[in-house]
């Protein structure tokens, strides 16, 4: 018995010791994942080279615990890293491969940063791993298979970085349960791979803003969990696939901006449970079943422009009570807009530009029943042969509409005072039409209005003071209507002006002396009036290039001062002509050649100040000038002329040059119609339009030319395009810039044809970001680009770059300000957010 016990006591012993070994067995191989864990994470921290609030640096340290660590999560039991979220750190660096380590981790989420480099493979062997965010970086190189085979995968979001290469062709046959894949804003190119109908349980792809090519394939159709499709912004082509109808519980269909062709399919119309339909910019046909408003019962957005599609606008489609954005502009659409549309009470925009489409009634009645539409923001009518006139009732509109266009649209009558309600109201273009009468003195109470565009109607009257109360106005556009009497010194309370155009009117009197306190004008035209201009003062800009000739044409003037300015080339032979001058101030310029003899006429000439140019040659002796001293000539090292102007003597045999080449830049052009009349501004050229405009007044929508000549007269630097000359007469105006042999930056990134490496990518990204600290704070004046793409980077022959096209530049009119609003959108696709949203354009839109 003895025995037995001692037998007994020796076995409970051992089955104690081998429980206690494997306790600290477990323990040690605990400690060890833990320190595996902890290795890779500062792994991490070593790969990151810029950490802007230092969390990194003084959380993530050895001596603390690594579940403690900010952006770590820890299981409660293992004690292992199951999440790391550092997004949004505004972090630089790269991923390391270590990182791969992390073998209980989940989620693995370092959006919202700026790390580079490429993708560690190591990161696709992480099987335990459910959710994978890179949004938001600067990845580059291919995506590796391996990341298609990560089978416990639901959610892969890799936005807006650099990746490129094709996606795989076997992309779904290892991921069984992937429910979300977004890989848009990136550089893949490739067609669609039919095999991501083996994702069976995806609800949301996202492929926009790519270069896929090819037909959208049918076999899309089999994932019936689909609630999101986004192709947008790729190079498909063929038809829209009969097989998306199978998608019963899709909510977005995005298909716009691509080479979409054919009728698009009638039961796509029947997809009961579609909330957004974006089919934009393809070449898609077909029309609007009659009963839209049954088929389509949830739709919310619907945007159809710039295709072919036709037939009427069914009245049934104002019983889509949810839907907020109607867009169906450039297309064929004909008949009547539905006298109901108010009921559509969520409605914020309609655009319907560029149409056929009538009114019932002459009183514009649909106008009428959008009063109706609280929310609404956007009204554009453009181009449609409405045959009308406005109704007082337009101002019952939504108080928050801050787009109202209906221009060339045949409406005729007075502009209703009512407009004068809409006081969140920031463009209002009613030009283009056949309006009469005078201009509403109540249109001063838009306080908020910035671009005001009546041009081409038959307005009368004079130019309303109550005008000059729009503090914010950025746009004036009169020109071409039957507008008289004088133009109002309060024109300087309007401080924010950048464009004026009264030409083609019948002003008449002085322009006011005190215009010229409009810091930030670019551009005027009072040409075509009855014009007296008696003063020009332009000192102390940064105006460059020649003085025009046709300056001469300025009979009444009498004063004119450009001091301290960059002007250069001749003192033009007509100033000669400029019979009433009294006062000429050129000092402070680069003038080069000889002073005319023709000044000699110039019997008013009392005060002369031509110090500090190159001007050379002899000083003329006759007229006025016996009455200078040496003050008006000083600093001009090789003048000659008499000794008590305390210059050299003049060599009687050395001839008189009246002209020397010079550097054309466009910079004033005078016109001469019937009376003296000035245009101060590029002239207009020939091509584009304004804000979706007839052809009537395409005269104003060459604002862009306009624009990028006077920014590009303002700026020098080694990475912003150079205009070299100008070409110009009554059918033709050109820049002529400087040849850059490897064409734009577009090129070299979506052709075949074309290879960068790394470091030519680096120095391009430099140059650009060297031009924008340029414009945005070595300027005098912020330049916002306000459209800056790979096409308008354009590369010399070693590979430099050049950014260009200002054509939608803004100034930044306020010491103190830092944004702006405006209309006048950029390219779809490379727009920030609040710019493409709500017009908000600063130097951080540029940036992003």
């Amino acid at each position: 018995m003895e025995r037995n016990f001692s037998l007994s006591m020796i076995t409970v012993s051992l089955t104690h010791f081998l429980l206690l070994c494997l306790v600290v067995a477990a323990a040690a191989a605990a400690s060890n994942n833990i320190t595996t864990d902890q290795q890779a994470l500062l792994a991490l921290k070593d790969h990151i080279i810029y950490d802007p609030t230092n969390l990194l640096a003084h959380n993530w340290t050895s001596n603390t615990s690594v579940c403690t660590w900010i952006g770590i999560t820890c299981d409660v039991n293992s004690h292992r890293v199951t999440a790391l979220d550092i997004s949004q750190f505004n972090l630089q660096g790269t991923i390391p491969p270590q990182l791969g380590n992390l073998s209980s981790l989940t989620t693995l989420n370092l959006s919202h940063n700026k790390l580079s480099g490429s993708v560690p493979s190591s990161i696709y062997t992480m099987h335990t791993l459910k959710f994978l965010d890179f949004t938001d970086n600067q990845l580059s190189g291919s995506v590796s298979s391996f990341v298609f085979n990560m089978s416990s995968i639901l959610d892969i979001r890799l936005t807006n970085n650099r990746l490129s290469g094709e996606l795989p062709k076997n992309i779904c046959n290892y991921l069984p349960h992937l429910k979300a894949l977004f890989l848009d804003k990136n550089m893949f190119h490739s067609k669609i791979p039919s095999a991501l109908s083996k994702c069976k349980q995806l609800q949301q792809l996202n492929l926009q803003f790519n270069n896929l090519s090819g037909a959208i394939p049918k076999e899309i159709g089999n994932l019936t969990r689909l609630k999101g499709i986004y192709l947008g912004a790729n190079k498909l082509h063929g038809e829209i696939p009969h097989e998306i109808a199978n998608l019963r519980n899709l909510e977005v269909l995005v298909l716009g901006m691509n080479n979409l062709v054919g009728v698009l399919p009638a039961p796509i119309f029947n997809m009961s449970t579609l909330k957004v339909i974006i089919l934009m910019n393809n070449s898609l046909s077909g029309s609007l079943p009659s009963r839209i408003d049954l088929s389509l019962p949830t739709v919310e957005f619907l945007e159809l422009s710039h295709n072919r599609f036709s037939g009427t606008i069914p009245s049934s489609i104002t019983n889509a009570s949810k839907l907020t954005v109607l867009a169906l502009g450039d297309n064929k659409f004909s008949g009547f807009i539905p006298n109901t549309i108010g009921n559509l009470r969520n409605l914020e925009r309609l655009s319907l530009p560029n149409n056929y489409l009538k009114s019932s009634t002459s009183k514009l009645s649909f106008l009428s029943s959008l009063a109706n539409c609280k929310k609404l923001r956007d009204i554009v009518l453009i181009g449609n042969p409405l045959d009308g006139f406005l109704p007082s009732s337009i101002g019952n509109l939504s108080k928050s509409l801050e787009t109202l266009v209906i221009a060339n649209c045949s409406i005729s009558g007075n502009i209703p005072q009512a407009i004068s309600n809409l006081s969140n109201l920031l463009t209002l273009v009613l030009e283009g039409n056949k309006l009469t009468g005078p201009i509403p003195i109540t249109f001063g109470r838009l306080q908020k209005l910035q671009g005001l565009y009546l041009a081409f109607n038959k307005l009368v009257g004079s130019f309303p003071d109550e005008l000059c109360h729009l503090a914010r106005l950025d746009q004036l556009v009169l020109f071409g209507n039957k507008l008289s009497g004088s133009i109002p010194s309060c024109l300087s309370n309007l401080t924010s002006l950048r464009s004026l155009y009264l030409g083609s009117n019948r002003f008449t009197s002085v322009i006011p002396s005190i215009f010229w306190s409009l810091k930030y004008i670019l551009f005027f035209d009072f040409s075509s009036n009855f014009l007296v201009l008696l003063g020009i003062n332009l000192s102390k800009n940064n105006l460059s290039g020649d003085i025009p000739a046709t300056i001469g044409g300025l009979k009444d003037l009498q004063f004119m001062d450009l001091a301290y300015n960059r002007l250069e080339g001749p003192i033009p032979k007509s100033f000669g002509d400029l019979i009433s001058l009294e006062v000429l101030n050129l000092s402070n310029n680069k003038m080069s050649g000889s002073i005319p003899t023709s000044m000699e006429k110039l019997f008013y000439l009392g005060e002369l100040n031509l110090s500090f140019n190159k001007l050379e040659g002899e000083i003329p002796s006759g007229g006025t000038f016996a009455n200078f001293t040496a003050e008006s000539f000083m600093g001009n090292e090789f003048l000659c002329g008499l000794p008590n102007l305390q210059v050299q003597p003049c060599k009687v045999s050395k001839p008189r040059t009246e002209h020397k080449s010079r550097k054309k830049i466009l910079l004033i052009v005078i016109v001469l119609p019937l009376s003296i009349a000035l245009t101060i501004a590029i002239t207009l050229a020939l091509k584009s339009k304004p804000i979706e405009c007839g052809e009537r007044s395409t005269v104003f929508a060459l604002k862009s030319f306009e624009a990028e000549c006077e920014v590009l007269k303002k700026i020098r630097h080694r990475n912003l395009i150079k205009v070299i000359s100008s070409c110009s007469n009554d059918d033709f105006k050109a820049l002529v810039l400087e040849y850059m042999s490897n064409g734009s930056l577009g090129d070299w990134l979506h052709s075949s044809n074309y290879v960068m490496n790394i470091f030519q990518r680096l120095n391009i990204m430099i140059d650009v970001a060297s031009a924008l600290e340029y414009l945005h704070f070595d300027h005098s004046t912020p330049i916002i680009h306000c459209d800056l793409k790979p096409s308008n980077v354009l590369l010399d022959e070693n590979m430099v770059a050049h950014l260009s096209d200002f054509g939608i530049a803004k100034l930044l009119s306020g010491e103190d300000e830092s944004t702006m609003r405006t209309k006048t959108l950029a390219t779809i696709g490379y727009m920030a957010p609040e710019y493409g949203i709500g017009g908000e354009v600063s130097t951080k839109s540029d940036v992003w």
